[in-house]
């Protein structure tokens, strides 16, 4: 029996003065949450490498306590898989909105109060205790954060122009990042003394101002269209963690194999090539040059992720993903072993390259197509067990993985070639799994992974009727 069912979305009249004031203020307020998140995970990836290994650990061994120090990073990511499944069971029963309150919070206060946390001389072992515990917390409400903001963008976005309104937000990671480049440039300026006992300590609870702005703006955001669609029609999922794990199971692995070159090389190329050029040169790097590289990626990430967000609306979200992947394929071999040369302005050079291009080309696609893989059922849980689930397996094991390389192999480049390329051969080889999910209802219940390239909206217009089949 053949039935013929609608599959168009709910109509987005960017004319509509109520319509385009939410979508503003979607925008904001999940930019500047992204902002908060990756100003906290920058900054405390760069003191990672250079103050906590120093100030919250013994220095009978030094290079131990870098490896204990980057293991203090890594606890945060593994963290983030049980807020994402918590608060994603809360965004797809109560909202988007109210989680995305709840774990800016949640967040925001860990990271200031990692700012009047007492050292390893003055309170011994407590010390990296108390550190774990902030970043256990830190890394618990980052877990739904990106994934709320990525799915509130994607809900309110103009279908035909979601790839780019939904990069959009993602300036915020590139001006977190910058912003804590260029904070911790100007701090590592201080005598030494000064920067170990005070300096450090500033930006960390300045990160309160973001806290306040966001939440200012948070309040006044409303639901979004689909998930008000979802509630209107009483299809909210009842066991949502079950869903997922079931009929969402696909989605999810295809999810964490996209995310793993991105996720993976963001974190490498932020703080490990820091720790990398250090064991290269010798303990008399220059701290404040280096981050230059971090910062001059920023940069360039700010009209990167737009631009080839913006490219998937045309070319599709597959095509502009597989392209970053295999620019990262080709780029790590010789990047890594250009930074091995030990000369300044080449591996600032390659930072930046790595960061604003191989890693940003992935993430603009991946703003839009990530909640387009996922059913409105489960949307909110689904993006956050993707992202999460490989932020532990790329970017969580990026920095205690690699510090361990560095360590036993003797600053070898060539192992932290083969370990980036592997990363970049999964999210190539992930992109020929995944159906085009190019301008795809978001009202649908259905997810991407489990359907026809026609369904899951290869070349079809946002306005097409669907037929489907019902045997």
């Amino acid at each position: 029996m053949a039935v013929t069912t609608a599959s168009t979305p709910t109509p987005q009249p960017q004319d509509d003065p109520e319509y385009a004031a939410n979508l503003r203020r979607a925008t904001l307020a999940s930019s500047i949450g992204s902002a908060l998140e990756y100003f906290d995970f920058a900054l405390y990836g760069l003191s990672t490498a250079l103050i906590f290994n120093v100030l919250f650990f013994s220095q009978d061994n030094p290079a131990l306590a870098t490896v204990a120090a980057f293991a203090t990073y890594g606890v945060g990511f593994l963290a983030r898989p049980f807020g994402g499944l918590f608060f994603g069971v809360l965004g797809d029963k109560l909202g988007r909105k109210w989680v995305l309150v709840i774990t800016i919070l949640l967040m925001g206060g860990a990271s200031t109060a990692i700012g009047l946390l007492p050292t390893y001389e003055a309170v011994g072992i407590l010390a990296p205790i108390l550190l774990v515990i902030m970043r256990l917390l830190q890394g618990f409400g980052a877990g739904a954060e990106q994934a709320g903001a990525t799915v509130l963008m994607a809900e309110y976005a103009p279908v035909k122009r979601r790839g780019f309104f939904s990069a959009l937000p993602f300036i915020g990671i590139q001006a977190g990042t910058l912003l804590a480049a260029v904070v911790f440039s100007l701090i590592s300026l201080l005598p030494e003394d000064q920067l170990l006992s005070w300096g450090w300590r500033v930006p960390f609870l300045a990160s309160f101002a973001l806290i306040l702005l966001a939440l200012f703006i948070r309040m006044r955001l409303r639901e979004t269209p689909t998930f008000i669609e979802l509630e209107k029609s009483e299809q909210i999922a009842e066991r949502p963690i079950r869903d997922i794990f079931t009929r969402g199971l696909p989605g999810i692995i295809v999810g964490i194999g996209l995310r793993m070159a991105e996720n993976g090389g963001s974190y490498m190329f932020n703080t490990l090539a820091l720790t990398f050029f250090v064991a290269s040169v010798g303990g008399q790097a220059d701290r404040s040059l280096l981050t230059w590289g971090v910062t001059l990626g920023s940069l360039i990430g700010i009209f990167s992720v737009p631009l080839t967000g913006a490219l998937s609306d045309r070319m599709g979200r597959r095509t502009v993903y597989r392209l970053g992947a295999l620019f990262m394929l080709v780029f790590t071999f010789p990047a890594w072993w250009l930074i091995s040369l030990g000369s300044y302005p080449i591996t600032i050079a390659v930072i930046a390259i790595g960061i604003g291009v191989a890693v940003n080309s992935m993430l603009g696609p991946q703003c839009a197509m990530l909640p387009e893989l996922f059913g409105n059922r489960h949307r909110y849980l689904g993006v956050a067990m993707a992202r999460e689930i490989s932020a532990v397996l790329a970017g969580g094991l990026a920095g205690v993985l690699g510090a361990y390389i560095i360590a036993v192999s003797g600053a070898n480049w060539l192992l932290l070639a083969i370990y980036m390329g592997t990363l970049a051969l999964i999210t190539t080889a992930s992109t020929f799994l995944v159906p085009e999910t190019l301008r795809r209802d978001l009202t649908r219940t259905d997810d991407a992974i489990k359907v026809s390239r026609d369904e899951a909206g290869e070349g079809v217009d946002a306005t097409t009727v669907t037929v489907r089949t019902i045997r």
